[in-house]
């Protein structure tokens, strides 16, 4: 009989399907393959007889790790130790953005130094943010509520406490904290494959490996005239350019920029952007 689940595990060619409260081992009928696409954790699927028999149409998905259906992605940043790397964290949202997954950024280690800088640039974004401060009583708490009923992701540079956050946030899961390395500034790759856990609240969670690199193109290659809308605060300012097809980074005439001089927007966002967008122009055809 026909039934419908969840993948929520992947390895070595094993799909793990949460159905009915049960966990079903499967494998994935050969046409996927044929057809150029393959089950992937977050996948909504049919099976039959220990076979995925279709995967059902997908609301967004990430190439790396390959993840389906989520609703939200959420950074953990870091203000020290490592420092925030705003590049790349800029290049994740605006990823995250063009799949029209919510961006959420949680910040970590504002004990050990002040979250204002980040805070100021990116309140002005209207992206979800959430400060997490172990002294406070209870800090997780804002955390559960925002991950019920969601199938969520978690990323951010190693050492960041991501797994940290998760432990806290849901003891239970057991997932290996790394440590910080002192030498390299940068913690341990602590995750080995895509899983999502079932919160007992509600909803889903994905642990990702941590990040200290990243190319665009390997996430999802994003046009350079498709950039701008992948940065929220851009987008309603667009319109009140000088030049209908401006690029947002050196016309005269143009509003964001104007923006970028009197603050509305932080000269970082912008500065990312525009690396971004040089990047979005090397893009060959064939590549698309």
């Amino acid at each position: 009989m026909m039934q419908n689940g969840i993948i929520v595990k992947s390895i070595g060619g094993l799909f793990f399907i949460e159905s009915s409260d049960t966990i079903y081992e499967c494998k994935a009928r050969g046409v996927f393959r044929k057809n150029g696409i393959s089950p992937s954790v977050g996948d909504r699927v049919n099976f039959e007889n220990g076979v995925i028999a279709e995967i059902l149409p997908r609301k967004n998905f990430i190439i790396r790790p390959p993840l389906a259906n989520l609703d939200q992605l959420i950074f953990v940043v870091s203000v020290t130790e490592p420092a925030p790397n705003l590049l790349i964290l800029d290049k994740f949202i605006a990823v995250a953005q063009y799949q029209n997954i919510k961006p959420v950024i949680v910040l970590t280690k504002v004990d050990l130094q002040s979250c204002d800088e980040v805070l100021d640039i990116y309140k002005r974004t209207g992206i979800e943010i959430y400060v997490i401060d172990y002294n406070d009583e209870n800090p997780a708490e804002k955390i559960r509520i925002l991950l019920k009923d969601k199938i969520s992701a978690f990323t951010g540079n190693s050492g960041a406490g991501k797994s940290t956050l998760l432990n806290e946030v849901c003891g239970d899961f057991n997932i290996t904290t790394g440590e910080i390395s002192k030498k390299l500034g940068r913690g341990r790759h602590t995750t080995r494959h895509s899983e999502l856990y079932r919160l007992p609240w509600g909803g889903y969670i994905a642990d990702t490996p941590g990040f200290s690199t990243f190319e665009t193109n390997k996430y999802n290659i994003i046009k350079k005239e498709e950039l701008a809308a992948c940065f929220t605060e851009f987008a309603e300012l667009g319109c009140e350019c000088k030049f209908r097809d401006c690029s947002h980074t050196k016309e005269k005439g143009c509003r964001v920029i104007e923006a970028v001089e009197n603050g509305e927007i932080a000269k970082t966002r912008h500065e990312s952007y525009c690396c971004m967008y040089e990047e979005a122009k090397q893009i060959k055809e064939w590549e698309l």
